[in-house]
């Protein structure tokens, strides 16, 4: 089988690699670099360009965004310039790296790959893959089957977008400590399980290296509640499992 390469494009970083699919994990280190600000099309597709290039890549390419992706076209951005709704996504990095790609939700990647490859794996039921980092992304599986472009970071908490209160990047901006931050992530966790009952809660993202930092804060629940196995690896293991799918390997 030919590489797969997997690309994250993130509020605040860009990284990818190449992805051995057999054991979902990278086949090299990864290359990161900076997401531009602005985050316009042009020059995120430069970005991708450049990770892409980092590895001499010819091959089918996967590549996730924070939105609601549908057929490869952006339907909202998180976390990035809103010039980006609308457009035609997969055709654009089609385009501009003259090879296969594949572009679908970036919590939808993490979450294929911890379903079929991290803490996911063999589990039945509900599970649901929450990624904290910029934002809050989501996915939902039931019986193993993702239900896509979820965004439950975007429900309402407090009067404003959970993600706004309970994401890394606000335990950063506030100077939470974990513990102070772990509050806020229970409150969230509360409303998610509200609403979908999960047997299982899998916590990804930048803080899930740092988990031991602030599970043992949380309080006990219906669903149990684990970090992800691939940790900040997960989306680009997703994005290039997704890609593999779309070329039919």
């Amino acid at each position: 089988m030919a590489a797969v390469f997997g690309v994250d494009i993130g509020g605040s970083g860009i990284k990818g690699a190449p992805v051995d699919l057999t054991g979902g994990q990278l086949a090299e280190e990864r290359h990161k670099v900076l997401t531009p600000q602005p985050s316009t099309p042009e020059s995120v597709l430069a970005a991708v360009h450049e990770v892409v290039d980092h590895f001499g890549h010819r091959g089918p390419v996967g590549l996730t965004f924070p939105g609601v992706v549908v057929d490869g076209r952006i339907q909202t951005a998180a976390n990035v310039s809103k010039d980006w709704i609308g457009l035609d996504a997969a055709g654009l990095f089609r385009e501009e790296l003259d090879l296969p790609c594949t572009v679908l939700n970036d919590a939808d990647a993490a979450g294929l790959a911890e379903v079929r490859h991290g803490a996911g794996r063999d589990r039945s039921g509900v599970v649901l893959v929450l990624t904290f980092g910029t934002g809050i992304g989501s996915a939902l599986f039931s019986d193993g089957v993702l239900v896509p472009n979820t965004e439950l970071g975007h429900l309402e908490l407090r009067g404003k977008d959970a993600e706004r209160r309970a994401s890394s990047a606000a335990r950063e901006r506030h100077e939470l400590s974990w513990a102070d931050w772990a509050v806020r992530v229970n409150e969230y966790l509360d409303l998610v399980e509200m609403l979908f009952s999960p047997q299982l809660i899998v916590i990804g993202g930048g803080v899930s290296r740092k988990h031991d930092k602030f599970l043992p804060h949380l309080t006990d629940r219906p669903a149990e509640v684990v970090p992800a196995l691939l940790r900040n690896d997960a989306g680009i293991v997703g994005a290039a499992m997704a890609a593999a799918g779309s070329a039919g390997e």
